[in-house]
């Protein structure tokens, strides 16, 4: 591939939701539609576990699950996910439940896709707009030469099960974009960050395409052309009012600046682009505005850098094998000694003890 390389990112403002239903607040940061979530409950059925039961031993209300536009907190989701992999003994659980999910289940934004003019439109609709569906995770579109990689990172700080997560949330977008493309349409790739499991058939049988493990981020590869694909039945009008509806759902008030920050430095970290000065430039405001924003959040841009940092960081060493020089790289460290240092400021141990610990359970 050419290392000539356009990035784009999720916008910088969210949508609020309240505890049951989406439809009037805005969604606060670490909450998520249940959207694909929503079909955790038939899986679980298909499995042959009540999915009543096991959703209530992770403190939840079944009934939240009967609509796909009641939110959940990704401690929430995180917890669940977590209960349903030791339940079911599949360690593939998250791909299953994506494997279930439609365009639909992207909600307004999935709507939104299916009525862009072309596939590239529709992927850019998804990454300017999920964050009214998902403050769990930022998505990002880059075209490198001539392949094009949709990308998901989960960004919310301990989330739990953030593999189980990314691999629902990849399943269900190969879904959308054969919504789209053709029942018979497959990816060049797909990059899962998780470890390579005992038995990888389930994943290639559903991405019908070469499957990279042990990667930094979740990425689906695809060729540069398919970008360019015009989407049939796509409905202009309909686009129009879909957009207004969403640009009026993103115009309520703003998400905590913090989160949007992270938002930013998820994706960003890895290109080094990511100085104070870079990130105010993006939000088209100056370095001592974006310093007041984040103090009257409670807090400071380097310490949000690092717990971004952090929480890659612990994400890569608990869920891949991807070895420590990489990771160091991966989070903008010329020397993987370098990182080891960080990394002890941050949690006390080093990245190796970290990883030796979580191995142990």
């Amino acid at each position: 591939m050419s290392s000539n390389i356009v990035l784009l990112s999720e916008g910088t403002r969210g949508q609020h939701a309240g505890s049951t239903s989406s439809r009037a607040r805005p969604l606060p940061p670490g909450y998520i539609h249940l959207g694909i979530a929503k079909e955790i409950a038939p899986t679980l059925r298909d499995l042959g576990i009540d999915p009543d039961d096991l959703i209530r031993e992770a403190g939840l209300n079944p009934n939240l699950f009967n609509d796909a536009t009641n939110v959940i907190s990704h401690a929430a989701l995180g917890r669940l996910l977590g209960l349903c992999v030791a339940r079911t003994r599949c360690p593939h659980f998250g791909l299953l439940v994506g494997k279930r999910a439609t365009i639909q289940s992207l909600g307004l934004v999935g709507r939104l896709m299916q009525h862009s003019a072309t596939v590239g439109d529709a992927l850019k609709a998804l990454v300017s707009h999920l964050s009214v569906q998902d403050r769990l995770a930022v998505p990002s579109l880059a075209i490198v030469g001539d392949m094009a990689l949709l990308s998901y990172a989960v960004y919310q700080p301990e989330a739990q099960s953030a593999d189980q997560i990314s691999d629902g949330a990849i399943a269900a977008a190969v879904n959308a974009l054969r919504a789209l493309c053709g029942a018979g349409w497959r990816p060049t790739e797909v990059f899962l960050p998780r470890a390579q499991p005992i038995d990888p058939e389930p994943f290639r049988r559903h991405f019908q395409a070469p499957v990279r493990f042990n990667h930094e981020n979740a990425a689906i590869i695809l060729p540069l052309r398919d970008l360019h694909a015009r989407i049939d039945g796509a409905d202009p009008m309909l686009r129009t009012m879909l957009e207004e509806k969403i640009r009026q759902m993103k115009g309520g008030a703003g998400t905590a600046f913090s989160d949007d920050i992270r938002r930013l430095l998820r994706i960003r970290l890895a290109s080094r682009r990511c100085s104070a000065d870079d990130v105010a430039g993006l939000l088209a405001i100056n370095r001592r505005t974006l310093s007041r924003r984040l103090k009257g959040s409670g807090a400071g841009y380097r310490s949000i850098t690092n717990e971004t940092r952090f929480e890659i960081a612990r994400q890569l060493l608990e869920q891949t094998e991807v070895p420590l020089g990489q990771i160091a790289a991966a989070l903008g460290y010329s020397e993987a000694s370098a990182f080891t240092r960080a990394f002890r400021r941050w949690s006390g141990v080093t990245p190796t003890a970290w990883r030796t610990a979580d191995a142990r359970g």
